[in-house]
């Protein structure tokens, strides 16, 4: 579904951040931001919270668990082997491997979860609210209808903070 979006386009990080402190102050709520590079307040400011570190360390100890199940049961019970009398259960010769493959699990489960969560495939369009957002611009983007004390106002808070340009676009965004 399309939403009418009010987009400001700044030039600079500091009038960027300046704007999205004083949004905040007067209430209004961010849908996004994109800048073409990570800025770490930016995400603080916006207040959302992941929770994907917490899934690649599930991930992980799933994994490892996974791995030394499998290399105990491949060693000690499907087909132990003995070698010069030593112990089939040679936990230290798993250590190695344990480890490579639970990097291995925790990043390839991590691919997958962020491409599936963000809906990210091979060919999908993506609807950019201003191109230059991945050149040299930082973009803010409003949801028109969520703007309790006016889009005038917005577009003076804007302007004043450094905002090159503020205007509106259809655009079909998630959120």
């Amino acid at each position: 579904m399309n939403k009418t979006r009010i987009i400001g386009v700044f030039d600079e990080e500091n009038t960027l951040m300046a704007a999205v402190n004083q949004v905040k102050k007067e209430g209004i709520e961010i849908n996004e931001i994109y800048t073409p590079y990570p800025i770490h307040e930016v995400i603080e400011a916006m207040g959302k919270k992941t929770r994907f570190t917490f899934a690649a360390f599930l991930f992980g100890f799933f994994g490892s668990a996974g791995v030394l199940a499998f290399l105990y049961y491949t060693s000690v019970i499907d087909w132990p082997i003995n070698y010069g009398g030593k112990p089939t259960n040679a936990f230290p010769s798993f250590i190695v491997v344990t480890i490579i493959l639970t990097i291995l699990t925790v990043t390839l489960a991590s691919l997958f979860t962020f491409s599936a969560r963000s809906a990210i495939f091979p060919g999908k369009v993506y609807d950019l609210p201003d191109k230059r957002s991945t050149d040299d611009k930082f973009v803010i983007v409003f949801d028109k209808p969520t703007v309790q004390s006016g889009t005038d106002k917005l577009n003076a808070i804007l302007h004043e903070q450094g905002a090159l340009e503020v205007y509106e676009k259809e655009l079909n965004l998630k959120n």
